[in-house]
């Protein structure tokens, strides 16, 4: 375990100086990883393994958590990978593979599916549509990342959860409400409330 861990933590250490692949180059690695080629399916745990390991750093509640998800993350991949069409870009495929295996984990501990109540009639019509830069963004573009990774992890899960899914993951809400096996309106307000709560902890802690 400790040398599994080990090894993630290079491998993100590595990727930080890593070029992200784009375009023909990223759908050959992609091709080859489909069929089972060893050397492609490392490429991609280079490159990706810091982004899937953030995700998981977010949604769960301590860094050995994130380490062993991520690491199942690329344990699956193997086997899932053959699965991409290509019909969204692979990031963003591979960040739902891992929502997946962090929302699984917090099921496991009888927390997750518990966690994410519906919201209160009233609330649960509110959408956070708009053209404006949303909070969060604000947010993330002007504090120290420690400072809003801190208060993000002391959000209660049923705020953190979709939060990190939306910002961080980069899913919809379709597919965040998908995910968690909700209402799409019940997402929306879950997020608005996070956004709020994220707020004022940050203002809290400036002054």
């Amino acid at each position: 375990m400790d040398a599994k861990r080990n090894n993630t933590k290079g491998s993100q250490s590595r990727e930080g100086k890593a070029t992200q692949m784009e375009g023909p180059d990223l759908e050959s690695v992609i091709e080859r990883a489909q069929g089972h080629d060893a050397e492609a399916l490392g490429e991609i745990y280079r490159l990706y393994v810091r982004r899937v390991f953030g995700l998981c750093r977010y949604m769960l509640d301590s860094r050995e958590s994130a380490e062993d998800a991520t690491s199942e993350v690329f344990l699956k991949l193997q086997r899932s990978i053959e699965s991409y069409d290509g019909s969204i870009p692979f990031p963003r495929w591979l960040l739902r593979v891992a929502g997946n295996q962090c929302i699984d984990a917090l099921r496991r501990r009888k927390r997750g599916r518990q966690v994410i109540v519906e919201a209160e009639e009233g609330v649960a019509v509110l959408e956070a549509a708009s053209s404006e830069p949303s909070p969060l963004g604000a947010v993330l573009s002007t504090e120290e990342r420690a400072q809003v990774r801190d208060a993000i992890a002391r959000l209660p899960e049923n705020y953190r959860v979709p939060l990190v899914l939306r910002y961080y993951g980069e899913l919809s809400y379709d597919e965040i409400a998908q995910q968690l096996g909700l209402q799409r309106n019940y997402v929306a307000a879950l997020i608005f409330r996070a956004k709020q709560e994220l707020r004022r902890k940050l203002g809290h802690r400036s002054k």
